[in-house]
């Protein structure tokens, strides 16, 4: 057994079921844990009254203290989080060789500016005799463990699914068993201090925006609160009007709950017959998916998976670009979830295909301008996950709708929120609407405006283009013929 290490943590912000931790607390007497606040993504953003951070800064806190108590738990003198804040590179290096540790752990990603980081990271530590190894936990099956019988990455979604649920057993659904080593955790250095979020130079956000629970804690609350309501996910993950989903996306995305944790859940439930939870099994799958994507066509980040798609020309549109930034496009389904966005940093996943296939299919605006702009609002933007999404509405990513299957805006609305109520929720300017108009204002007679006080182009605005033609110009679009 080595003298010291030190577990990196990065999107894993939890001391339970951790891989890097359970083989750097196995492996090492001394095991010190660090998360850094990397400048170079935090310098990035385009505000300094961002929910992400304020949500990485409470898991942070949590984190610090639960791995207090597992130590004490343990009879441990240590425990306890290392705060860093600058570029993560120069931090983990230098912290590495100031605490003399002969190994470095983390927790693998798979996008490629993290991937690049690593690299840099496991070169700089060799130089310096540190060695640098990396462990699989926020996905289930990763990178090369789900191929074709050709020895290829799949390209269609179910298919893999097939091999992904064939090859998920009980090892890969067995939690890491963190605790048993837990007196191995060391304390930070005398002097360290958590920074505040105004150390950061970030304020805090409004807490009337959203009431999303933080932390290990808040994960475990969710789930609780999801479990009674599994049976019935098949069918009520459609309706954003209703509570039909997790609400665990943003813990998945920093690591606050277990992918294992989830997945087994799901798979005991599945087993008996849960037709929830089969479909939920089935959204793990897709993140899976997206992520070994990803990861074996790093491309996909500016490029169309289906290359002949890039040959499609957008167009630039600003003012319908800025009128769908700001939910005044005059489909209230539309508009709605864009408010949803805009206010919460949550947006559900039926209105997330809707809106993408709105701006591509409707507009004729790149996706990857949608892409971006999801980036800077989603409270769980996670890169694989977000790209592969934008690139399936759009048609233009790895299983695709077909480019002539077009969402209608209203058709949708009438569907998936039938009286209105998420309409409603977040367009409370058409809250004496009737339901048989709430789907689309634009088609009332101006007696029926009167009598609900609405006025068009004042109160709401007017469709800023028509389904029909736009699906039509979508048509000739992805025929590669003049638009």
């Amino acid at each position: 057994m080595g003298p010291n290490a030190l577990v990196w943590l990065r999107r894993d912000l939890r001391c339970e079921d951790h891989a890097a931790l359970y083989h750097a607390l196995r492996r090492f007497k001394r095991v010190y844990c660090a998360f850094v606040f990397d400048t170079d993504i935090l310098d990035a953003l385009p505000s300094r009254q961002d929910r992400r951070v304020a949500f990485i800064h409470a898991g942070v806190l949590e984190l610090h203290q639960a791995l207090q108590q597992l130590a004490a738990r343990s009879g441990a003198p240590g425990g306890g989080l290392i705060v860093r804040h600058g570029p993560a590179p120069d931090c983990i290096v230098q912290l590495a060789q100031a605490l003399g540790v002969q190994e470095v752990l983390v927790n693998r990603d798979y996008e490629p500016q993290a991937i690049e980081r690593d690299q840099r990271v496991a070169d700089a530590l060799l130089a310096l005799g540190i060695r640098f190894s990396d462990y699989k936990d926020q996905v289930l099956l990763d990178r090369n463990e789900v191929l074709t019988q050709q020895g290829g990455p799949y390209s269609v979604f179910t298919p893999y699914k097939r091999a992904w649920l064939q090859k998920l057993n009980a090892f890969q659904l067995t939690p890491y068993p963190v605790d048993r080593h837990a007196h191995h955790l060391a304390p930070p250095p005398q002097g360290e201090y958590l920074p505040t979020l105004s150390d950061l130079g970030f304020a805090s956000t409004n807490p009337q925006e959203s009431v999303l629970p933080t932390g290990m804690s808040g994960a475990q609350q969710l789930l609780r609160d999801f479990v009674p309501r599994m049976a019935a996910y098949r069918e009520a993950r459609d309706y954003p009007g209703y509570k039909g989903v997790s609400y665990l996306s943003v813990h998945l995305r920093f690591g606050t709950v277990s992918i294992r944790q989830l997945a087994a859940l799901a798979a005991q439930q599945a087993a008996q017959g849960c037709a929830g939870a089969q479909t939920w099994l089935s959204e793990l799958a897709w993140r899976d998916f997206y992520f070994m994507i990803l990861w074996h066509h790093p491309r996909v980040v500016t490029q169309s998976f289906k290359p002949e798609y890039d040959q499609v020309q957008w167009d630039d549109a600003p003012d319908l670009w800025q009128a769908w930034c700001e939910a005044r496009t005059g489909y209230p389904l539309v508009d709605a979830g864009m408010r949803q966005l805009l206010q919460t940093g949550y947006m559900h996943n039926r209105l997330r295909m809707v809106t993408a296939s709105f701006l591509t299919k409707d507009l004729g605006i790149d996706w990857r301008r949608g892409e971006r702009f999801f980036a800077q609002h989603l409270n769980d933007y996670d890169l694989a996950a977000n790209n592969g999404g934008w690139q399936w509405a759009a048609s233009t990513g790895c299983d695709a709708q077909p480019y002539f299957r077009i969402f209608n805006p209203i058709t949708q609305s009438q569907r998936f929120d039938p009286d209105g109520k998420f309409i409603r929720r977040y367009l409370p300017e058409l809250a004496h609407v009737p339901d048989a108009h709430i789907h689309f204002p634009a088609a009332m007679k101006p007696d029926a405006l009167a009598a609900c006080g609405l006025r068009l182009g004042v109160d709401y605005p007017l469709p800023i283009v028509e389904h029909a033609r736009a699906r039509e110009r979508t048509l000739r679009r992805f025929s590669l013929q003049p638009a």
